[in-house]
């Protein structure tokens, strides 16, 4: 468990007229006085010969750059930089995993990188995406710059060894400050983590050539050299992985995580995705976006099951921050935000947690996260009259699904297509066809992926239970007294504008029932919740009979987490299923977790919590010998 992230103490110093970042804690600058781009390209960029390696990337190739100090993001937007002069007119892609333990402040960081005009553009967009100083890893997407980064906040000690091998890091930027102000960043336990996440033919560069340093990495069968330095530096460091490590560090790479495949065939994948929930168009777009074909199969229209309601609203039930790196609904949420707002369907807005319970922990979490996240409210701070204190949400949104179902299908590498899949058969060459109910192949594809939430397993011989639960949603007119748009708020259930003329209301919760026909006794649940919170307001609203409303059935896990990945090692057949009611929540940061496992990526999300998602911790269980045929009907409430 990582601790609560702490920004970093500054001083500026002002040499020749430039503003130079002094970090209090370690008693050092965080770039060089003479030029500190100049030194990160001669250091960094050079050192690993990267302008040579990117500009030779083929096609769908994808090169991980790994750095040990993120600090002022220097060096990535140096290496961006660098990127866009050289690399290749294909699909090849660049990645960075970079660690931080003392992130600065937004307002520091704009600051710290005035001092390079020629990277101000890069700097803008590294700045919109840079994230809130909460513990974990943040992925920070640039799909039309084929360029992600995924900052990993916390102390390296604890960061390195949870992050899972899915990627080979190519490169290494071994920055920070010197190892006489912060000799814990070179220790053995460090760079054996640093060395787990490599292989044969990783570079390692560095400004300092300390023997902790040299001595760590030749311990750990590293080759080392000392070319020159930058300016009047005389040496610096090389390092390159060329032969075998010894039997003390080969352990470590002979774990289970680091078993897995060093990277994926370079090529466009054929990918079929089965479901066009907003698992499967998540799923497909996170592909699509990585230049890949993508053809979705539903026996219905897409969203025409539980993702399909009038709106979705993103409400997380936040974690104490120490628990924030490794805790899902943390995670997804502060991804999920970052992902929808690039969407027409999302609508920022402030949702008011009500405390009807244990209010004293639901609103303690405001003085734990970072300042502006959080705030309590008294009962009369609402804009709806309560009897209950609130915890207001600061950050978060509702979607509009059908408007994000067009926009995602508008890519012009997403083809939708309606029919009904009987069956997965493997074909040669390891590719596998799809066989609807009439018997007809309908493709062959590199990777399939299954989204079928409570229908999945009619796919599978053995498939995880997966518990249905009906939900209803309520709406009605209330033009006459309108909420403000700009606010939503949670009681057990929910109430907020759904339009300038509409509130909508959620949910009915009943497990173990798949019906879908819209119930008056749903609408009187959800007039029950809202009474009890705001008896006042309830009072005006519309009589039941003209209420409108939309049941479906959530598919949840017995252990509440998502189902996420390979159904046999054997054949490239996947699943995504599982989300309960936390569907819109869950699908961004989930499907950057398939993606990881599919094309042997960088995954964001800490080892322990990438098990708890895997599929695997199920089927294994199940001893599955048949990854692909027609099951038997089953009664889908088991």
């Amino acid at each position: 468990m990582l601790q609560s992230i702490q920004t970093a103490d500054l001083e500026w110093k002002s040499i020749d007229g430039i503003e130079i970042p002094y970090a209090k804690q370690f008693g050092d600058i965080y770039f060089s006085q003479d030029n500190g781009l100049l030194e990160s390209r001669h250091v960094f960029l050079n050192g690993n010969d990267l302008a040579t390696r990117l500009a030779g990337l083929s096609d769908y190739a994808y090169f991980h750059v790994g750095e040990t100090g993120f600090g002022t993001g220097l060096n990535i937007l140096a290496l961006w930089q660098l990127w866009q002069q050289v690399r290749p007119n294909n699909h090849s892609r660049l990645h960075v995993t970079t660690v931080e333990k003392f992130p600065l402040s937004k307002t520091d960081l704009i600051r710290a990188l005035k001092v390079w005009p020629e990277l101000q553009s890069l700097a803008e967009q590294l700045i919109q995406q840079y994230p809130l100083p909460i513990a974990g890893c943040h992925r920070l997407c640039f799909p039309d710059e084929r360029f992600s980064v995924d900052l990993w906040l916390g102390d390296a000690h604890d960061i390195f060894p949870i992050i899972p091998k899915s990627s080979t890091i190519h490169a290494w930027f071994l920055d920070g400050f010197a190892p006489s102000c912060n000799p814990d960043m070179w220790e053995e336990h460090i760079l054996k983590n640093i060395v787990r996440l490599s292989n044969i033919g990783t570079t390692f560069t560095s400004f300092s050539v300390a023997g902790v340093l040299r001595r760590g990495l030749r311990q750990q069968g590293i080759s080392i050299t000392r070319p020159r330095g930058f300016l009047h530096k005389r040496e610096m460091l090389k390092g390159v992985w060329e032969l075998p490590l010894s039997s003390t560090t080969h352990s470590i790479e002979n774990s289970d995580e680091s078993s897995l495949p060093i990277q994926g065939e370079q090529k466009q994948r054929q990918i079929a995705i089965i479901g066009a929930g907003v698992a499967g168009l998540t799923c497909a777009y996170a592909f699509a976006q990585r230049g890949h074909q993508v053809t979705i199969y539903d026996q219905c229209e897409a969203l025409s099951g539980a993702s399909g309601n009038p709106l979705a609203l993103l409400n997380p039930k936040l974690s104490p921050v120490e628990q924030s790196s490794e805790h899902l609904m943390t995670l997804a949420w502060q991804h999920a935000l970052n992902h929808y707002s690039h969407f027409r369907a999302f609508r920022p807005l402030i949702i008011n947690q009500l405390a009807l319970k244990n209010s004293s922990e639901l609103l303690g979490l405001a003085q734990e996260y970072p300042e502006h996240v959080l705030h309590t409210q008294s009962h009369s701070a609402l804009e709806i009259k309560t009897s209950f204190p609130s915890l207001a949400l600061n950050q978060a949104g509702s979607i509009s699904p059908h408007e994000l179902r067009d926009q995602i299908l508008e890519h012009p590498l997403i083809e939708f297509k309606q029919a009904q899949i009987e069956k997965i058969e493997k074909c040669e060459n390891e590719l596998l066809a799809l066989i609807d109910v009439e018997q007809n192949s309908l493709g062959r594809f590199d990777h399939v992926v299954v989204c079928c939430a409570n229908a999945s397993h009619r796919l599978f011989e053995h498939y995880p239970v997966l518990k249905p639960i009906r939900g209803q949603v309520s709406w009605l007119n209330n033009q006459h007294q309108p909420l403000d748009l700009k606010h939503a708020y949670s009681y057990g259930g929910y109430c907020m504008q759904l339009d300038a003329e509409h509130l909508i209301l959620g949910a009915s919760f009943y497990p173990n029932r798949s019906d879908t026909e819209v119930l008056l006794e749903d609408h009187q649940h959800n007039r029950k919740l809202i009474e009890e919170v705001f008896p006042e307001y309830s009072k005006q609203l519309a009589p039941l009979e003209a209420w409108q409303g939309r049941a479906s059935v959530r598919a949840q896990s017995l252990d509440y987490f998502p189902l996420v990945g390979k159904m046999q090692e054997d054949a490239e057949i996947y699943t995504f299923a599982g989300l309960g009611s936390k569907g819109f929540l869950f699908s961004p940061l989930c499907s950057e977790v398939l993606a990881a496992m599919v094309l042997t990526e960088a995954c964001p999300v800490p080892m322990k919590l990438m098990q708890k998602l895997d599929v695997k911790r199920f089927v294994n269980k199940a001893k599955v010998k048949k990854p692909y045929f027609k099951a038997k009907p089953k009664n889908e409430i088991e």
